[in-house]
């Protein structure tokens, strides 16, 4: 008689938790009666808007909620119960049993503590290593998650590396104890596509090689597609459908989850085309091409960028420099670009952090001197500066930042924000401000009764069409949009950007759209200028740079974007590890 097989224990299993918070003496819900499992070597996707109850849950696991909550319910780690236990056998259990990988490692590491002396506190906190079996741990543990130099990243403070690295050793030091569980809170929501697609390789690998049960919180359906597979869909703290990524990312049956799915900006969509396939079929012919000496541009030497008559900016072999500090030499974070934006155009700017996107934003719009070139915006050149002369620019030029919550302030309602810019330019006040005030309020679809709130008191997106409502005011002839929607879920970041392309086309100023997300840029764009390094890679039209790119940079970011659908984005993967192994071929 054969022996049964005994099912596995799970990493994590969760019946019946629900997590409320006390607010005014009523309990308040934020979770309620989830229901799921993770098994070693599995990665299960929690997925929803803010707001839905995702992060609260997976905090309950950590112990991390704050004082004014409570959580009911069972929650199992390797088949012990955790609800009930105290402070402190919680706080044993978190390093060897669970471990959490956060949205912002700046915030998650001590800022005054070298990262190998984090990794290290973290090892003998619970085990009997000495210091020097510990460091040589840390050392083993910065190779594993791949950063390039070990040694020189173990004394190095978290600002002295960039944010793909930081991630990488907040990374190392949550498997420094080999946990079975992995919690990852939007891991990569604060990088560039190319340093997620790098991040995403290293969860996948470490959950092969340790056979690591990961908990994956995100709102990007092109990661969940990319890493995980299973999914629960939470919506207002619920449960609302669950299954193998993918069947739910193809054949969704609940709205919600459709209403999610369409919310995604697909590489594709702005050529009239909803057909993702295609476009990595384009990208890997156009690699083919190139690997046999064949010229891959295809369309873009036969169709050159278009001379703008009178553009509304103009760069002409600009270079922007920040300045010598002490011992540090100066940088030159731009190296002679040029580039134009025709009235009721929008270009989109592209390029890994670093590339200089930003810097031509602010120096577009005043806020950054020049060192070589010629910069002109709405017929005034501006390259030698001059207070009065920038002053002059203010109502020809507006910006959208990528945060809205730091860029309006929290002291004066949102009535008075977007009425500012009227009132200090003389252009409107008394009844005339608040008639213009309501009129912006109507432009950006917020109730005008709105007027009279605080910034605290809308969402992320409300508080960006506020920001919008404020940058359009004065009626510039240039709005530069800076990652206006890297900080929004998808349905509202969707929503953002039609109302964007609405306003310009009623307003038809010039945009300059600088983002690091294609597939965004993709729905927005007329053209598109690549930046890599403070120069231009290449620019031209949409489809020139987004169907037919020649050079190597712009394939690669291209490769990297995620889609939800993991057929396709498996495809995506081996394309960009070839594009890698080329270049490193080349080089």
């Amino acid at each position: 008689m054969s022996t049964p097989v005994q099912p596995k224990t799970p990493a994590l299993e969760m019946t019946d938790v629900s997590v409320d918070f006390a607010v005014d003496d009523v309990w308040v819900p934020a979770a309620k009666n989830l229901n799921y499992r993770i098994d070693r070597g599995q990665v299960v996707a929690v997925v929803g808007e803010s707001g839905s109850g995702k992060s609260a849950s997976s905090m309950a696991i950590l112990d991390l909620l704050p004082r004014n909550s409570r959580v009911r319910g069972s929650i199992t780690l390797n088949g012990r119960e955790i609800t009930g236990l105290s402070s402190r056998q919680l706080r044993q259990l978190r390093g060897p049993q669970v471990a959490a990988i956060f949205q912002e490692p700046m915030t998650a590491l001590n800022p005054v503590l070298t990262v190998g002396f984090q990794i290290i506190e973290a090892i003998r906190a619970h085990t009997s290593k000495s210091p020097s079996e510990a460091r040589e741990r840390a050392m083993e543990l910065l190779g594993l998650v791949g950063l390039p130099d070990p040694a020189k990243a173990f004394a190095s403070y978290p600002h002295q590396l960039s944010g793909g690295q930081r991630q990488r050793a907040m990374i190392a030091q949550a498997i420094s104890l080999d946990p079975a569980l992995l919690i990852a809170d939007e891991p990569t929501t604060a990088l560039d596509v190319t340093v997620q697609a790098e991040i995403l390789d290293l969860l996948r690998d470490l959950r092969d090689r340790l056979d690591s049960a990961i908990l994956l919180i995100t709102h990007d359906m092109g990661v969940v597609a990319d890493l995980a597979d299973w999914i629960v869909v939470m919506k207002d703290g619920e449960v609302v459908e669950q299954g193998p990524v993918a069947q739910v990312l193809r054949e969704p049956r609940d709205p919600y989850t459709k209403e999610l799915l369409a919310a995604v900006p697909r590489l594709g969509e702005g050529s009239g085309t909803d057909d993702t396939v295609d476009v990595v079929e384009a990208l890997a012919q156009v690699v083919e091409e190139s690997a046999h000496g064949v010229d891959a541009q295809v369309v873009a030497d036969a169709a050159a960028a278009p001379i703008i008559v009178e553009p509304v900016l103009s760069l002409d072999r600009v270079s922007i420099e920040y300045g010598k500090r002490g011992r540090v030499a100066a940088f030159r974070a731009v190296d002679e670009v040029s580039l134009a934006i025709a009235e009721g155009e929008i270009l989109g700017l592209v390029g890994e952090s670093g590339s200089g996107k930003s810097t031509i934003g602010r120096a577009a719009i005043g806020l950054q001197p020049i060192a070589d070139g010629k910069l002109v915006v709405d017929g005034v050149d501006i390259s030698a500066g001059g207070r009065k002369l920038i002053g002059s620019l203010r109502r020809r030029v507006g910006i959208v930042f990528q945060d809205p919550s730091s860029s309006l302030n929290p002291r004066l309602p949102i009535g008075e924000s977007i009425g500012e810019p009227l009132l200090l330019s003389g252009e409107a006040k008394g009844a005339e401000l608040s008639r213009r005030v309501e009129t912006l309020l109507d432009e950006v679809r917020l109730p005008r009764s709105y007027r009279n709130r605080y910034p605290h008191e809308l969402s992320g997106g409300q508080k960006q069409r506020v920001g919008i409502a404020r940058a359009l005011a004065l009626k510039p002839r240039l709005l530069v949009a800076d990652e206006p929607t890297s900080a929004l879920d998808v349905s509202v970041q969707a929503r953002v950007l039609e109302l964007l392309v609405e306003l310009q086309r009623e307003y038809r100023f010039a945009c300059l759209f600088i983002s690091h997300d294609l597939a965004v840029v993709d729905a927005m764009a007329d053209r598109i200028v690549v930046l890599h390094n403070g120069k231009i890679a290449e620019q031209g039209t949409r489809d020139e740079i987004l169907r037919a790119p020649k050079e190597a940079y712009t394939q690669r970011l291209i490769a990297a974007i995620p889609v939800p659908d993991p057929e396709v984005q498996a495809a995506r993967r081996a394309l960009r590890h070839k594009l890698l192994q080329a270049g490193n071929d080349a080089s």
